[in-house]
């Protein structure tokens, strides 16, 4: 195994035999179509028996398939690391000789952004509202603590915005999906409201002007 360096998403893309994976905004994922919810258990116990007393993973069981997460979630750090490469490596084995298909389309995570001028004070609020954690290393994100529901984040304003939506949606998908999924929502009625941070994040709007984001993590450039 490679030694716990931190590593970007670009690195871990770029590494060999992570092809079926896609960083998001919450770790590196990536989702095996399965014919059945037998085969996708086979799939999971697989991959319990491949990561023992190596790594772990975030595992959802689902009819269609089964999806893998991996991230370091700890006291200092929340991200990915040189480990995450082999892990993904070993997974990836083990869904090869079950059978199990990779598509990189069937990933994404979503994270809900409020705009706040008192950040501390909004956080306090949703983080017992909530139940949930301190992302580490940040006093500005709420993690659920068993990684199910959507993270918070909270972006500090300059000043009172009420001519637009002050809580947004961010939507995390595979960075050589964004523009199609961009153009969807085009095509659906929205509009492009800033592509600056391209190709790191969009700002969209829907046909009312309430805006959300597409995210794209480890896009080269």
């Amino acid at each position: 195994m490679q030694e716990e360096t931190r590593i970007r998403p670009l690195a871990f893309h770029a590494a060999g035999g992570t092809e079926d994976w896609r960083v998001l905004g919450e770790g590196a994922c990536a989702f095996f179509r399965t014919e059945s919810f037998g085969a996708g258990a086979r799939l999971v116990g697989a991959i319990g028996e491949a990561l023992a007393g190596v790594g772990e993973a975030d595992v959802d069981l689902r009819p269609e398939g089964v999806t893998v997460r991996l991230i370091e979630a700890g006291a200092e750090y929340y991200g990915l690391t040189g480990r995450h490469v082999e892990l993904a490596r070993l997974v990836s084995g083990v869904a090869r000789e079950l059978g199990a298909v990779a598509d990189p389309g069937g990933v994404q995570t979503v994270q809900v952004t409020v705009d706040a001028l008192d950040v501390p004070a909004v956080v306090a609020f949703w983080r017992a509202l909530l139940g949930y954690r301190d992302r580490s290393g940040s006093p500005e994100d709420l993690l659920d603590p068993v990684r199910r529901g959507a993270p918070f984040y909270f972006q500090q304003m300059d000043g009172p915005r009420p001519q637009r939506n002050r809580v947004h949606v961010d939507v995390w998908v595979p960075h050589d999906l964004a523009e199609r999924r961009i153009a969807a929502a085009i095509a659906a009625g929205g509009r492009l409201v800033t592509d600056e941070h391209a190709p790191n994040h969009w700002v969209l709007a829907d046909p009312e002007g309430n805006e959300a984001c597409v995210g794209a993590a480890g896009a080269a450039g």
